[in-house]
């Protein structure tokens, strides 16, 4: 009976003190996983960043592994997203911002340019500030851009914009029209940037997107201010435009 009492402590002892040893070794390893590590360099296809809740806050992603548009953390597609970048997302997991950059390619495939986009978004809906720049088709591109957006989420654009891809070519526009009257305040605000014949310009706009104050400095560097009426009309002009005397008979 001493011998059976022995054994049965020295098996309790021995059992109690494995389950420490494994206890131990479990929680140092959680603890390791917890630490910082060191990379001299990573090579990835997409890094998500995301808070403890798994809400998604950033995506630095390559064209092939990028993500669909997230609102308040659910991923919805996005047909028109072709290229690598660096997504920004709000507490709640909603885009809204991001930086992207490409190339410009023809129906062929063959490269006609290049093409770099910065954008900050209205919450819940598209890009109200932009920055471009790029080249293709022999000209320059480099616009920075001020939007008003309205106030309807930006999810029955989406929806819009699958239904009306799926239709026959000549039929968007007419389509797009009507979506446009019925979701009204997507409007241009401020242009600057360079124009398509080298110009330098600045567009200021109303809430209806109407050009009112142009300012423009030519290739040649003539500069001119306009101001216009709502109808597009100039009602005044620096420096004025020179009127011809009429010539005498």
């Amino acid at each position: 009976m001493i011998n059976v009492s022995f054994s049965e402590r020295f098996l309790a002892i021995y059992s109690g003190c494995l389950t420490f040893v494994f206890l131990i070794t479990v929680l140092c390893g959680f603890s390791a996983l917890k630490h910082m590590r060191s990379f001299d360099e990573i090579t990835v296809h997409r890094i998500n960043i995301v808070e403890p809740d798994g809400t998604i806050r950033m995506v630095l992603t390559n064209k092939d592994s990028e993500p669909g548009l997230y609102n308040k953390n659910m991923e919805y597609p996005h047909d028109t997203r072709q290229s690598a970048g660096l997504l920004f997302f709000d507490d709640e997991g909603t885009e809204n911002g991001g930086l992207i950059y490409g190339l410009t390619r023809d129906q062929t495939g063959g490269t006609t340019g290049s093409n770099l986009h910065l954008s900050f978004d209205k919450y819940l809906q598209d890009q109200v500030f932009t920055i471009d720049a790029g080249n293709g088709d022999h000209k320059q591109c480099s616009e920075l851009t001020m939007q008003y957006r309205g106030d309807y989420p930006i999810l029955e654009a989406i929806d819009a914009n699958h239904r009306i891809s799926k239709l026959p070519e000549e039929q968007r526009a007419a389509e797009w029209a009507k979506f446009t009257a019925a979701h009204p305040g997507d409007n241009t605000r401020v242009v600057l940037g360079r124009a398509d014949d080298g110009a330098a310009v600045l567009r200021l706009e109303d809430r209806e997107g109407r050009d009112r104050i142009v300012i423009r400095v030519a290739p040649d560097g003539t500069p001119k201010l306009q101001m216009l009426g709502a109808d597009g009309t100039v009602v005044d002009e620096l420096p004025p435009v020179s009127k011809t005397s009429p010539s005498r008979p």
